[in-house]
């Protein structure tokens, strides 16, 4: 099977952890035509269980720190619940999906992030067991033999080193990373799907829809404080995206994949 055209669709956890925004997304992914591959978070719910069993979660500018007992629960979440949860709903839609996390077939591998320093704050950050992908470490060979066999790849934010450690990768760095690896060999889309209709200007205003941004437009939002928390990484992974070969990046609305209203990310 020949493809000209390939989609990567990243959806997060407050959609994952809505069944009925999960469902009607189910049923919209399944319904788009051609080849396809699915990343999702986990987050919320995540979070939810860290809380269950007295732990509180710490995040730092959108990302999660990762102990050994963090990593246990969202391997659980992840790898678990939400990706079978996620490939069953596929399969009721009549999408054949098959459900991975990084770790299987080495599809995706990763390296432990060093302590880091925030450009914000200028402290020093130790992410603990949390993953950045090598930039030879998703296997588009494996991915695409799964697109050619009529399957439907659904990728969890789990991944692995070389040494038998799973390490906790943010979801939008993994579609990211795949969607970068895939557009070396297919014209490659990489559409982000959750809870609003794309980037808003007040994010409590839905009619404030932001329609283009561009890498300057980018940087205002970031200084203006439009753009934080969960959405940094997401937009600095499509930028990073546009300028390493994707075609164009979206962010839009899980509810409404087929409708035109969305975020579109440009190089200029």
């Amino acid at each position: 099977m020949e493809m000209d055209k390939i989609q990567v669709f990243k959806i997060g956890g407050n959609v994952v952890d809505d069944r009925e925004k999960l469902e009607k997304f189910a049923a919209g992914f399944a319904a788009v035509p051609g080849p396809k591959v699915l990343i999702h978070g986990g987050g919320a719910i995540a979070s939810q269980m860290q809380k269950k069993l007295g732990m509180e979660p710490v995040m730092i500018e959108g990302r999660r720190v990762t102990d050994a007992d963090t990593l246990r629960i969202v391997t659980m979440v992840y790898a678990g619940w939400c990706n079978k949860s996620i490939v069953a709903l596929l399969q009721k839609n009549g999408c054949n999906a098959i459900g991975l996390s990084g770790a299987d077939g080495a599809v995706i591998k990763a390296v432990k992030r060093p302590p880091v320093k925030l450009g914000t704050s200028g402290r020093t950050v130790d992410y603990g067991h949390v993953g950045d992908i090598t930039p030879d470490g998703v296997d588009s060979g494996l991915i695409d033999g799964f697109l050619k066999a009529g399957l439907t790849p659904v990728f969890c934010a789990i991944t692995c080193d070389t040494e038998g450690n799973l390490l906790n990768t943010n979801a939008d760095t993994v579609a990211s990373a795949i969607a970068v690896s895939l557009a070396s060999t297919a014209c490659t889309d990489l559409i982000y799907c959750f809870e609003k209709d794309g980037v808003l200007a007040d994010r409590n205003d839905d009619s404030s829809l932001i329609e283009r941004i561009t890498p300057a437009y980018f940087e205002e939002l970031k200084a203006r404080g439009i753009v934080a928390d969960g959405m940094l990484p997401k937009l600095e992974n499509a930028f990073k995206a546009i300028n390493s070969g994707v075609e164009r990046v979206v962010i839009k609305n899980s509810s409404n994949i087929g409708n035109s209203r969305q975020t579109v990310l440009c190089a200029e």
